[in-house]
């Protein structure tokens, strides 16, 4: 009998120690929400100040330098998007991991630009826009849809396409940029892009997504590919292998902007097609701040008067520039015009 009160006592103790151990209840404390530059204060504390040994703080998966359970960030080093906040609380001989998040918008109200249209050009009602680029005197131009998407070449002047290849028909055509002599050129869903030589419109080479969802639109800067993917993440590709290096989170001072289409780079800065909606983004790649936002819903009223666009389809879509003559090309889907530009500051 005393054996077994004696074990008794052990395992009483054991689930008492037990007990103890596991009601802990750990609180971190982070603002939800944030505004770039600005300084914020994260916390763990446990609910009933019970004993903690060590804490360590990770923002998006590193770990960062701290002292006790507080940590001070500024903003300026996370940039604007969500990030993903975590303390790793060490007490009783055991670890406990507590997850959270914090959101950063940019400081001020992105500028509203109004247009001006300078020239009018013809552009093939066939054409399902997806990317859009100048090169040498000519458009370049994808366009979409399975059993329609094409890469093409064509005369600005007359909307005449001068060359043209069609993509198999699993495939569904989206967004491209031209690099050297090649044409790099996205697929929507199928979690790969195609490489054609620039002159002969021939296949060369396809290369797989990784972490991006899905293709819609590309450019490039000089060392780099830029790729959207209907989400508010902005892509950054080698060159060489297309490999994806990094993203950046698009934000303005109170939402996330999503379904980023056509991308075309212009002075530095990012334009962007909103899909479905008649506004382009101007976004600064280093921090993904919407600096600038484009409304052209004048443009959808002047094609009404030639050509009835089907709603939530034949949207704007397509930019393009010529950087030696300053000009700014816009279009859509289906358009039968495009159109070039000159932004007004409103």
């Amino acid at each position: 009998m005393k054996q077994h009160t004696f074990y008794f006592t052990i395992l009483v103790t054991f689930l008492l120690l037990s007990a103890c151990g596991s009601d802990y209840k750990f609180k971190l404390e982070t603002p939800k929400k944030a505004v770039l530059n600005e300084l914020v204060t994260i916390t763990l504390s446990e609910k009933e100040n019970k004993p903690v040994e060590k804490v360590q703080f990770y923002i998006n998966g590193k770990e960062v330098d701290n002292k006790g359970n507080a940590l001070s960030i500024d903003t300026k080093d996370l940039g604007v998007g969500k990030h993903a906040v975590s303390a790793l609380a060490f007490f009783d001989k055991k670890t406990k991991k507590i997850n959270s998040s914090i959101e950063v918008f940019a400081k001020n109200k992105p500028a509203i630009y109004s247009y001006k249209i300078i020239n009018t050009y013809p552009h093939d009602t066939k054409a399902y826009t997806q990317g859009l680029e100048y090169y040498n005197g000519f458009l370049y131009e994808t366009t979409g849809r399975k059993g329609q998407s094409t890469l093409r070449k064509v005369d600005i002047k007359t909307g005449k396409v001068l060359q043209k290849v069609a993509l198999d028909n699993n495939y569904f055509g989206e967004g491209m940029t031209i690099v050297g002599d090649k044409i790099i050129w996205l697929t929507w869903q199928n979690n790969k892009g195609f490489i054609y030589d620039l002159n002969t419109f021939e296949q060369e080479g396809e290369f797989a997504y990784n972490k991006s969802k899905e293709g819609w639109g590309l450019t490039q800067n000089e060392t780099e590919l830029i790729k959207s993917d209907g989400t508010n993440k902005i892509w950054f590709l080698d060159k060489e292998t297309q490999k994806e290096k990094r993203f950046i989170q698009t934000y303005t001072h109170d939402r996330a902007l999503s379904q980023l289409n056509e991308l075309e780079l212009i002075n530095g800065k990012l334009y962007a097609n909103y899909y479905q909606k008649p506004i382009i983004a101007i976004i600064d790649p280093a921090t993904g701040i919407v600096e600038s936002l484009i409304n052209l819903k004048g443009l959808e009223k002047e094609m009404a008067k030639t050509q009835k666009l089907a709603e939530g389809d034949e949207v704007l879509n397509g930019i393009a520039f010529d950087e030696e003559n300053d000009r700014l090309f816009v279009t859509g889907k289906y358009w039968g015009k495009l159109f070039e530009i000159e932004l007004v500051k409103q």
